[in-house]
């Protein structure tokens, strides 16, 4: 069981080498459809700054630039394959300087206080090493009234209960849970 563990982190939880390679794969095109649905909950604005905690191979990024035309993404993952992938894939982003990839962790975000209007994480806060820091670090970037969205898939292994007291403890308001085919999403404001 172990071993399984370890190949599952080493594919999708903290993707590396050649297992990380085909993990980032393997997310790009199973998670495509959550990264849309905790997207469209989110209600982007055309000028939003958003960030992404966990952003794995950079397909909600992808995704959250066509909603971005005056707007920005930033991201930290904490796999440098991720970064790789995530770059490959929104190369004229990056250039353009819509989008700013760095590899992190959600517990030490590099960026300033106050800095986004949104911010997601998908499928990424079970891996999280302190998830009571990284929430309280989302907090600390995000601008007041700022949403945070937190989506889990059904194979996330991210059980519903806690996840909004989770973000109540970190500081945020109106936590709710709103559930999806396939996936919930944990949704809450800066106050």
């Amino acid at each position: 069981m172990a071993l399984g563990r370890q190949v599952l982190m080493r594919m999708f939880g903290r993707p590396k080498g050649i297992l990380g390679w085909l993990g980032g794969v393997i997310m790009a095109r199973v998670n495509r459809d959550a990264a849309a649905q905790v997207i469209e909950l989110l209600n982007v604005r055309p000028d939003d700054k958003v960030l992404e905690v966990g952003f794995g191979p950079g397909v909600a990024i992808q995704l959250l630039l066509q909603r971005l035309p005056t707007g920005s993404v930033a991201g930290v993952d904490q796999s440098q394959e991720m970064v790789r992938q995530a770059a490959a894939r929104n190369a004229d982003a990056l250039r353009n300087r819509r989008v700013d990839l760095r590899y992190g962790s959600a517990e030490r975000l590099p960026f300033a206080d106050q800095t986004f209007d949104k911010a997601i994480a998908i499928n990424s806060m079970q891996a999280w090493p302190d998830a009571r820091t990284g929430l309280r670090e989302i907090w600390r970037v995000l601008k007041h009234s700022g949403i945070v969205a937190l989506g889990f898939t059904v194979n996330s292994g991210q059980p519903k209960q806690g996840v909004a007291e989770s973000l109540a403890a970190a500081g945020f308001a109106q936590a709710q849970i709103v559930d999806r085919s396939e996936l919930f999403c944990a949704i809450a404001t800066k106050r």
